[in-house]
């Protein structure tokens, strides 16, 4: 057999330049492999969507590596962590259909544990898609009680014997559009009536409201703690308004547009809820739904629902003729699930996170 290299890539400053012809075949490679997983082309993912997420280094930074065969990137890996986390980073191994069974994912996970180990790390998280095509009845549990994967699954398997655990399962749902707009409009009526004039909405584009930075530093913090998430353990992740003003310049060239729904306690003058969708120029790609959010102390008013359905509205009426809007969240989020669900939502796929914890020598 052929000795596999795990070659590391530079990332590239635009994808006009000459270095960034790898980034993009890299790109593509785990664009196939997410089509394949939920066998739907809308999961592809472009070059230009996902380049400003590897430029992040200040507070995120990311690793790329890759494999070749014959000259061409087969397989890809990530690793990145979270700037002053000392205790976890996250891996992502992809390999193409056709060229699986050849080593080629042992290599490259090997190669993002070890850096782990290098790091210092004392856990890794992976998420990785876990397709059903066949009803499988043996099956993995989720340790949440919610959720299950295909016992003998190849990516399960994979991941069982290299000492990785399932601790969540998490769902892939997708909302068909257009909404009918009648619905739509009376149902933001009756989530407004239910939520009362304590709760006022806010919407913007891409670029936050000066007024609103600080607010908006401490709901993105409090979103890294308040998703249910299981045995991973994720850690806090500190923003401040000047990173919410740095990774909006740094997605100022990004193929689509950040449509953003906020609410503020009137009571308070404080945001205390958020959802946001990443709506792409083509059209004939899906809408992303990106993370929402209300504050422990402002739930209970529906304003989960209030959120979305507004942003739902915003979507249609500025950037109607999208197929779709696609959506993951854990299983065991029933609150969001719920919302969803009364939304239109209908699931497509499911993938699992996973951990691994990390084992050092004992110091002599």
């Amino acid at each position: 057999m052929d000795t596999i290299t795990v070659e590391e890539l530079a990332i590239p400053a635009a994808l006009d330049g000459p270095d960034a012809a790898d980034f993009i075949e890299s790109v593509a490679v785990s664009s196939a492999v997410e089509v394949d997983a939920y066998g739907t082309p809308e999961m592809a993912i472009t070059a230009d969507e996902l380049l400003p997420s590897y430029r992040n280094q200040q507070y995120e930074p990311k690793r790329l590596f890759v494999i070749r065969q014959d000259g061409r990137i087969v397989a890809r890996g990530v690793y990145h962590w979270v700037t002053g986390e000392p205790d976890v980073a996250w891996t992502d191994v992809r390999v193409l259909p056709e060229h699986r069974g050849r080593g080629l994912g042992s290599a490259m996970a090997a190669h993002l544990v070890s850096l782990g180990r290098a790091q210092g790390r004392a856990r890794l998280a992976t998420y990785v898609p876990s397709p059903d095509r066949q009803g499988r009845l043996d099956r993995l549990w989720s340790p949440t009680g919610f959720g299950s994967l295909p016992a003998d699954n190849p990516e399960v398997r994979f991941l069982l014997v290299r000492g990785w655990t399932l601790e969540q399962v998490v769902r892939g749902s997708r909302l068909a559009l257009p909404i009918p707009e009648a619905d739509l409009r009376r149902r933001l009526d009756a989530a407004v009536l239910r939520s009362g004039p304590r709760f006022v909405r806010h919407h913007w584009a891409d670029h936050t409201p000066e007024r609103w930075l600080d607010d908006m530093a401490n709901l993105y913090t409090n979103m890294s703690v308040e998703e249910p998430s299981a045995g991973l353990d994720e850690p806090r992740d500190e923003w401040s308004a000047q990173r919410v003003l740095d990774t909006e310049a740094n997605n100022a060239d990004r193929p689509d547009v950040r449509l953003l729904a906020a609410v503020e306690d009137a009571v308070t003058g404080h945001l205390v809820g958020y959802t946001e969708l990443a709506v792409p120029r083509d059209l004939s790609a899906p809408v992303s739904q990106r993370d929402t959010l209300v504050l422990p102390g402002s739930r209970g008013h529906g304003l989960g629902l209030l959120l979305k359905l507004a942003n739902l509205v915003t979507l249609q009426r500025d950037h109607p003729g999208h197929p779709a809007v696609l959506t993951f969240n854990a299983e065991e989020n029933r609150p969001m699930l719920d919302v969803n669900e009364a939304l239109g939502f209908v699931p497509i796929g499911y993938e699992g996170a996973w951990k691994k914890v990390l084992s050092y020598p004992a110091s002599e």
